[in-house]
């Protein structure tokens, strides 16, 4: 019975370790962007995550067959650009053109291919996918200047921050020595 329970403890201090290291990931609120007294330039530091798989596609004229990223699929015998962000997929701010509105771009070295995110009432104030217009739970999106229209429930995909990054707090402190009159 010994080498089964040293095993189950090598296996459950691994499986910490490892907890340990990965990131804590929270939603990204409104509020936590008061909290944190986070600016334009303060944002451009945070590394943000997406919470759910986006996909979002456009159908493909003969005027637009340069595509440079996506993949193009055929879908009831037209072609379609898809573009697909996977959950947990890194992302920067490259936009903020409005206080409660940020852009993330999830493509490296790519600042016009983002994405909008505000806080939404309905989901908590978190930071959720903006669209221009929202049918049957499909989103229109522009991205790198081009329109795009989301999967259904990609509504409720938000921006997500590990706080462990952010929970260490430099202090500089010192102590009056008080004054006396001369």
């Amino acid at each position: 019975m010994k080498p089964i329970f040293q095993l189950t403890s090598i296996a459950a201090v691994l499986l910490l370790l490892l907890s340990s290291c990965s990131p804590r990931l929270t939603p990204f609120t409104e509020r936590l962007r008061v909290e944190a007294d986070l600016s334009g330039t303060e944002l451009q530091r945070v590394q943000f995550f997406l919470s759910d798989d986006v996909v979002f596609g456009r159908e493909i004229t003969e005027s637009n067959t340069a595509i440079k990223n996506g993949e193009i699929k055929l879908v009831n015998g037209k072609e379609v650009e898809q573009i697909r962000i996977k959950k947990g997929t890194p992302g920067v701010m490259v936009l903020n053109p409005k206080k409660k509105r940020i852009g993330v771009s999830f493509e490296k070295d790519s600042d016009t291919h983002y994405l909008m995110f505000g806080p939404n009432p309905k989901n908590g104030n978190r930071y959720t996918l903006l669209a221009s217009a929202w049918k049957n739970g499909r989103g229109k999106v522009t991205y790198n200047g081009e329109t795009y229209y989301t999967q259904r429930g990609a509504s409720f995909a938000h921006l997500m921050v590990d706080l462990k990054k952010y929970g260490k707090t430099k202090v500089k402190s010192k102590t009056a020595s008080g004054r006396k009159l001369d």
